[in-house]
């Protein structure tokens, strides 16, 4: 059985041919700050995504403390953890606000099948409504889906 004990999430996308490669992740800032949920990031990020465009920002929902996100690998997809530094490290520089930190690590999954996909967006498009920042999810400025990501097995 695994050694859970120091609560750091496993790593490690697995490539299967044939099958779609997408991940559903959380990203945290440090301490659980909370510096996201305003225009200028949200703008900030949809840039960075679009132009680190080896893994594919399908949906996400952008909390004060956290991003949730769910990515999809193109064919020239690179490590999924490589990209996360990659767009955490050009997102800090873009923002130039050195008060405001990523939380090293994320958690990251990847879905097995649509239905999953479809039942974590919609436990996911809810969390602003739990959290009390809006009577309706769909009210929500920080959310979208920067591309289309259609699953196809």
């Amino acid at each position: 059985m695994p050694d859970r004990s120091n609560k750091k999430p496993v790593h490690g996308v697995r490539f299967v041919d044939g099958q779609p490669t997408l991940i559903y992740d959380t990203v945290c800032t440090k301490h659980k700050t909370p510096w996201l949920a305003n225009d200028e990031v949200h703008q900030q990020l949809i840039d960075v995504w679009t132009s680190a465009d080896f893994w594919l920002v399908g949906r996400y929902v952008i909390m004060p403390d956290h991003i949730h996100l769910f990515a999809w690998a193109t064919e020239q997809a690179s490590e999924y953890e490589n990209w996360v530094r990659y767009w955490k490290s050009q997102f800090t520089k873009k923002h130039q606000n050195p008060a405001r930190v990523w939380q090293p690590d994320h958690w990251d999954t990847r879905m097995r099948s649509a239905s999953a996909y479809e039942e974590k967006w919609n436990y996911i498009k809810q969390n602003p409504k739990r959290a009390e920042l809006v009577v309706d999810a769909n009210d929500w400025p920080y959310q979208g889906e920067v591309f289309e990501l259609r699953w196809e097995s």
